[in-house]
């Protein structure tokens, strides 16, 4: 499929086809990346609860990376989908190249942070010096190599925003499978391979990274005749920038509030014990791969809408919406239902012993009723940050990933007193949440219908 062909499935192609062609590639792609997320704490875990408590303490700040990466690739997806279908060839080639700038920046910051302060960040939350000691080994590893996450992400993503989400997909994969294979090859020195325990995990999953961003380049410059002559030339326009950020910074705000939101919960939690830690971990790991169709499905519509919008076509604009929004529910609905059935049977997989499983099944059973409720949040607050809405989606990123989590995992705990009636929070966050986007949607939807 040529240039043009691409760009005019974007305009003419039913939406539940174009959507459908977008969205399901990325949806198979996260799947088998969040996976690969939940292999390598299955494997953790088998070192020892220490390991994997280690693992959950540093994930809120593993994922500050992953938030720079995704809210400034949605930006440039945004913005460089808009610009194409205007027709302004120059803004969306000095889109690309502000982007790839942007990326070394964000590589730079970040082996900085990874040398200097990953101990005391570790050490600033627990007293055990192995749980420290392992988690501060297995985050500056992640964070002296992000370099594989942050390239990933941004070279993916054009591969998606020009309609080439299957070749997105098999980066993706290609990666996933390469973490697969080396995670219990790295942790447990199995053939030729040294034991190096925790840190295993960690090169295991920064190396799956970096091979999935070599591949998406490639594969952008074979494939993507719009970007590839000026992907690899960086540069930076500051309106350009300031176009990324506009749309891509209440994402990587909001997703970086969720890390320190991560920690903050954490913190409640320690005062039960290590175990109840662990067991948010593992919530984490396995609601993230929960949202997998949701953000197949973000990922397929933002370059829809932000298309279709550019040239007018608010009716497409509404119906890619509509669609998103019932299939994520759908799905999460369904998900929601088997995990809700299971809980002990999926603890199993992370070597839980009694007092992890005696937490745990009310973890799971209590938070998967979130599911439902945060697709719909998700839908709703991306469709607004890439359609100049910027304000609505932080409100509501700000309430279900920060303010109200927050709160209530505090409240809830303070009148308790209970490791198993905390993770109430996460399901009355969603709720609350899902009513105050509801009420912006229906402003928002005005705002559409005025500019048809």
């Amino acid at each position: 499929m040529n240039k043009g062909d691409r760009m005019a499935m974007m305009e003419k192609l039913p939406v539940h086809q174009v959507l459908l062609k977008m969205s399901l590639p990325m949806m198979i792609s996260f799947f088998i990346q969040a996976m690969y997320n939940i292999v390598d704490s299955m494997f953790v875990a088998r070192i020892s609860e220490n390991a994997l408590t280690a693992v959950s303490l540093a994930f809120p700040m593993q994922q500050i990376v992953t938030a720079i990466a995704v809210g400034s690739s949605t930006g440039v997806s945004a913005v460089w989908a808009r610009h194409m279908g205007t027709g302004d060839r120059k803004k969306a080639d000095d889109t690309i190249r502000t982007m790839t700038g942007m990326c070394l920046a964000f590589t730079g910051v970040f082996i900085a942070l990874g040398l200097l302060v990953s101990g005391p960040l570790m050490r600033a939350q627990t007293s055990v010096e192995e749980i420290a000691r392992m988690g501060s080994t297995y985050l500056a590893i992640n964070w002296v190599l992000s370099c594989g996450s942050i390239f990933s992400k941004y070279y993916e993503r054009l591969l998606v925003s020009s309609g080439q989400a299957i070749l997105s997909m098999l980066s993706m994969a290609i990666g996933a499978v390469f973490n697969l294979i080396f995670d219990p090859l790295l942790i447990f020195g199995i053939g030729p391979f040294p034991e190096m325990g925790i840190a295993g995990a960690a090169y295991a999953t920064v190396g799956g990274q970096i091979l999935s961003a070599v591949v998406a380049i490639a594969l952008n410059l074979k494939h993507n005749e719009p970007v590839k002559a000026c992907m690899l030339r960086p540069r930076f326009h500051l309106r350009a920038a300031l176009d990324i950020l506009r749309v891509g910074l209440p994402s990587i705000i909001t997703m970086g509030l969720s890390s320190m939101t991560s920690f903050l919960i954490n913190q409640i939690l320690l005062v039960y014990s290590t175990t109840a830690t662990a067991v948010f971990g593992v919530w984490m790991k396995l609601q993230n791969f929960c949202y997998m169709p949701t953000f197949g499905l973000n990922n397929g519509m933002v370059p829809i809408i932000s298309y279709n919008y550019g040239i007018g076509r608010n009716d497409r604009v509404r119906q890619a919406m509509k669609l998103s929004l019932f299939g994520s529910a759908a799905l999460m609905t369904a998900l929601a239902v088997v995990f809700e059935l299971t809980p002990g049977t999926v603890l199993t997989l992370f070597s839980a012993g009694a007092e992890m499983r005696r937490i745990g099944v009310a973890c799971l059973r209590a938070c998967v009723l979130s599911l439902p409720f945060g697709a719909v949040c998700m839908i709703l607050s991306t469709s607004m940050q890439a359609l100049d809405h910027s304000r609505y989606a932080m409100i509501i990123n700000l309430l279900r990933q920060c303010a109200l989590l927050i709160g209530a995992f505090a409240l809830i705990s303070a009148l308790t007193h209970s490791d198993t009636l905390v993770w109430i929070a996460v399901p009355a966050t969603e709720i609350i949440t899902f009513c105050v986007a509801l009420a912006l949607y229906r402003r928002f939807r005005a705002h559409l219908q005025r500019s048809r």
